[in-house]
């Protein structure tokens, strides 16, 4: 039985990993709190990210651990680099996962050309990224009370401390970055790097609630062309290859212009798509998860295409625009017997 180490595990990470066909085969050791839960993320005040990965690596050096794995954008994919690289095991390399690429201009040397979009430099679901129009505008994006200071400082502090240690930057993770902003339509390709040699998973449709940049559903296999699918998948190597990203799952987020015919990079994060894992899993037959595990163990992973019990999958995302909270929520009985179901 292989013994893997899970880090900051997601809701997503739990349900799957709790499924029999696991359990025969691996043995999970579970580490790490949800950072956008309460109280959980109360922990974040106090977390010592080097001072943690030395507790991991005292506590699980002798236990005989097999693999590690993180689907945690935030902190947890860099994370499980350094510790897989300090025990010994299959991961990523450290630097390659803390890399992002910038320009370095300050807004009194260039006269920026709003609108535009604004987010963080590593961030995860969003947030804090929103198109601005002038420069008051973006103060106004920009003006956090003490405590949303605070919370932002520590969210991402752990990945400054351990990114410092593997890569010279000017710009760290307090900062924001500024684009254009791209129009089109928006594409998330799923892959894999094994021992160098790169693999697409597969391309999803995001189609957004009209208006605005949200989410309202996932759609696989994608609608675009064979000719498209092909530069997609060129650009996703040229991408991986260049930050030097060697061993594990990722997931880039394009944005087609059909009106230019033009193809750009949004973002690129080390880890799998966890809440898109299930739509391959329906339409191939085969769950990404199964490729994480196989990655984590050192061995390459072999992913059917079409083989599942359905030709296409959808995964959709429902949300409240008015800003006011659920006037109600279902009970614990109610998403048992849902699941269930």
């Amino acid at each position: 039985m292989k013994k893997i180490l899970v880090l900051f595990p997601k809701d997503w990470d739990l349900y799957e990993l709790s499924k029999p066909r696991y359990r025969d085969a691996y043995q999970f050791h579970f580490e790490g709190f949800d950072v956008h839960r309460f109280p959980e993320n109360l922990r974040l005040l106090s977390f010592d990210a080097p001072r943690w990965i030395d507790r991991l690596v005292a506590k699980y050096h002798d236990v005989g651990l097999d693999g590690i794995v993180s689907n945690n954008e935030h902190f947890g994919a860099l994370i499980a680099a350094v510790v897989a690289n300090r025990l010994g095991l299959p991961g990523a390399q450290p630097r390659a996962v803390a890399l992002f690429p910038y320009d370095v201009r300050t807004a009194a040397s260039i006269d920026l050309p709003f609108p535009m979009y604004v987010k963080p430099v590593k961030a995860t679901y969003s947030v804090l990224a929103r198109e601005v129009h002038s420069f008051a505008e973006l103060r106004r994006h920009l003006g956090f009370s003490a405590l949303e200071t605070l919370i932002i400082k520590r969210l991402v502090n752990p990945f400054n401390r351990l990114a410092a240690q593997f890569a010279d930057f000017q710009v760290d993770a307090h900062h924001m970055i500024g684009e254009e902003i791209m129009r089109g339509v928006q594409l998330n390709v799923d892959g894999y790097a094994c021992y160098g040699r790169v693999a697409l998973l597969g391309v999803v449709d995001c189609i957004m609630y009209p208006g605005t940049n949200a989410f309202r559903r996932f759609e696989y296999p994608s609608a675009i062309s064979t000719v498209l699918r092909a530069r997609i998948e060129a650009l996703t190597r040229q991408v991986i290859d260049a930050i030097g990203f060697d061993h594990g799952a990722f997931n880039i987020e394009f944005c087609y212009d059909p009106e230019r015919d033009t193809l750009r990079v949004i973002e690129m994060n080390p880890r799998l798509a966890s809440q898109l894992a299930d739509l391959y899993t329906r339409v191939d037959g085969t769950t990404p998860y199964q490729v994480l595990l196989d990655l984590a163990l050192g061995e390459t992973p072999a992913f059917a295409r079409g083989a599942g019990r359905f030709a296409r999958a959808t995964s959709f995302v429902f949300r409240k625009f008015d800003g006011r909270a659920l006037e109600r929520t279902p009970s614990r009985e109610q998403v048992a017997r849902f699941s269930a179901e």
